[in-house]
């Protein structure tokens, strides 16, 4: 009795997932060209003026760069993995969600396990790239560690919000991939650039 119900329920499960992937399908088909612009352009909008942000933590460390010329090689490949591994998280939470394997009230649950994949990934990462930079870029093991440091950061902090923010926009009646990750990749950036110059400052002498 206990197995014919909890495959009842799973077939019932089962069918809504496929009604509201339809439904999905059938509203994108439908909507008109100027809808889908409207829904976008807001959030690109805002998004493209608060990138100013990022061109702001530069200038206010215009001097430490000066100081050691070699942190600015760095700085594409932090902002890039932060935004690579913000979009992972991203693209998995917004799938469960879709899916109906999450909720809202499971952020504690999501919060817990990106945690400790980040910090997996983050160390995995740093490692790498601290023995890349010592032997393949020829800089010394202090500037090397400083950028270790600073990607352990970002790939927790990126997968974090990654994992999080989807799960506030689906709360907030928003659409998760329309707002989510395009505001990951903003915050992600700014974070990633003020942890590195952080670190820069506190271990080198700039």
């Amino acid at each position: 009795m206990m197995m014919t119900m909890k495959k009842s329920l799973l077939m019932h499960k089962t069918q809504e997932v496929e009604v509201e992937k339809d439904t999905a399908m059938n509203n994108y088909t439908t909507v008109s060209v100027v809808d889908i612009f409207r829904s976008r352009i807001s959030w690109l909008m805002i998004l493209m003026l608060s990138a100013t942000v990022t061109g702001a933590i530069i200038n206010h460390f215009e001097n430490q760069l000066a100081a050691q010329v070699a942190l600015t090689a760095f700085i594409p490949m932090l902002m890039d993995t932060g935004g690579n591994c913000g979009s992972q998280s991203s693209v998995t939470i917004i799938r469960s969600l879709s899916l109906g394997e999450l909720g809202c009230g499971d952020w504690m649950y999501v919060l817990w396990k990106e945690l400790r994949v980040s910090l997996l990934c983050g160390a995995a990462l740093a490692l790498v790239t601290f023995v890349r930079i010592v032997l393949l870029n020829h800089q010394p093991a202090v500037v090397a560690l400083v950028v270790a440091l600073s990607l352990i950061v970002t790939v927790v902090t990126s997968k974090l919000i990654g994992g999080l923010l989807p799960m506030a926009a689906w709360k907030l009646g928003m659409d998760p991939a329309v707002m989510a990750s395009p505001l990951i990749t903003t915050v992600v950036d700014a974070t990633s650039l003020w942890t590195f110059f952080q670190v820069a400052c506190w271990m080198l002498p700039i």
